[in-house]
């Protein structure tokens, strides 16, 4: 037996809380934990021990991309199960815990990253996304919700929360295809406008506008928030967007929506976030989120009160985030046939882990999804109660 093997050995032996079977590139055939195996791995080559130690996310990430690594089962069930286990190697290995380096998240570095990640092509997203191409949490009255009646409820949730009131000026930060802005113009006759860098994004919102006739309405621009000029707003709206915005950058936001907001204007913020200040992940930064940060709830609400915010409410929707990554990994497998005329075998397979990696954290509680609401100075005149949300 040579060192790597029983290195391989070692890790196996304690990595996972359920049960599993392991095939070994030399064709061994070990099971780890009692019972029947839940799940089995297939090491095709060894992966460099010096990877494993300094970057186990990113070496089991690339692993498993490039099919060095095959998983019989399901691989949600495999990431949650590493999760579960707190005394396996990867929670105690320094390397693991640590912080991806961050770079500055600049204006022309946001362009990059949104254009790295969004401007795939929308007709990839329309494949696995519902009809409304709503790219982030929904919210489900009922498990039983659609994933299209769940992004409609959401959009009327977060609407309902801004406590809009006919002839207000409203701009989304990040609007992504455009859904919420004209659902805002439609039920509620406010002045909308979407920001976003992403070209395939614009393009799109830019069509539906046209498409609704609703010009005089809504106003799409292709534009960093920071490059916002000379304009100020009763409602400021951010849906899964500070995610990209990094955390050295995460002030700045802050102070543009201060800039933004009229006095005693209302801002909702609806946000990944994280239970400590390992606040990414090296795989994801690297594949899926290029300067992705995810902060937790304490730098948010510090962060409002250091540019005076109010804060008036928060949700979580952990929960609703899972089903939603389960609707999407289900479209997305759906899909293959279609997927696999226009993407290789590695990018399918590290969407599938990206997807799946997701709802196991949600699922698991690593992170989270919050709504914030705020507003800047105090305002008298809200609704004493939540009942203007929920009737």
């Amino acid at each position: 037996m040579n060192v790597d093997k029983l290195f391989y050995e070692n890790l196996f032996e304690g990595l996972f809380s359920d049960s599993c079977q392991v095939n070994f590139w030399d064709g061994d055939i070990h099971q780890f934990g009692e019972g029947d195996p839940k799940f089995q791995i297939i090491l095709r080559e060894p992966i460099p021990k010096s990877e494993l130690i300094g970057d186990s996310s990113l070496a089991f990430g690339e692993a498993y991309m490039q099919d060095k690594l095959e998983i019989v089962g399901s691989v949600r069930d495999v990431i949650e199960s590493l999760y579960k286990n707190q005394d396996s190697f990867l929670h105690h290995n320094p390397a693991y815990l640590k912080l991806a380096k961050f770079i500055s998240n600049g204006v022309r570095k946001s362009k990059e990253n949104v254009h790295h990640h969004y401007d795939i092509g929308n007709d990839f997203y329309r494949l696995w996304l519902d009809d409304t191409l709503t790219y982030s949490c929904a919210y489900f009255k009922s498990p039983e919700d659609t994933l299209v009646q769940a992004q409609k409820n959401k959009v009327d949730h977060i609407l309902r929360k801004l406590d809009l009131q006919e002839g207000q000026r409203l701009v989304d930060i990040g609007c992504g295809w455009g859904e919420l802005i004209l659902a805002a113009a439609k039920q509620y006759h406010v002045k909308a406008l979407g920001i976003t860098l992403s070209q395939e994004q614009y393009d799109q919102v830019k069509s539906r506008i046209e498409q609704e006739h609703l010009n005089d309405w809504v106003e799409v621009q292709l534009l960093d928030y920071r490059e916002i000029k000379d304009q100020v707003f009763d409602r400021v709206v951010s849906v899964g967007m500070l995610e990209h915005v990094g955390k050295e950058h995460l002030g700045e936001y802050f102070a543009t929506v201060q800039n933004l907001l009229v006095d005693g204007g209302i801002s909702l913020l609806h946000s990944i976030t994280g239970r400590d200040d390992n606040g990414t992940n090296s795989w994801i930064n690297k594949y899926i989120f290029p300067g992705g940060y995810i902060p937790m709830v304490s730098e948010l609400i510090r962060q409002m009160e250091s540019h005076d915010f109010y804060l008036l409410d928060v949700e979580s929707l952990r929960n609703h985030y899972t089903r939603t990554l389960e609707h999407w990994a289900h479209n997305f497998e759906q899909a293959l046939p279609k997927i696999r005329e226009s993407k290789d075998e590695s990018f399918i397979r590290m969407w599938n882990l990206y997807l799946q990696s997701c709802a196991a954290n949600f699922n698991c509680g690593n992170i989270d999804l919050h709504q914030f609401i705020f507003c800047k100075g105090p305002n008298n005149h809200l609704p004493w109660t939540r009942d203007y949300i929920y009737n």
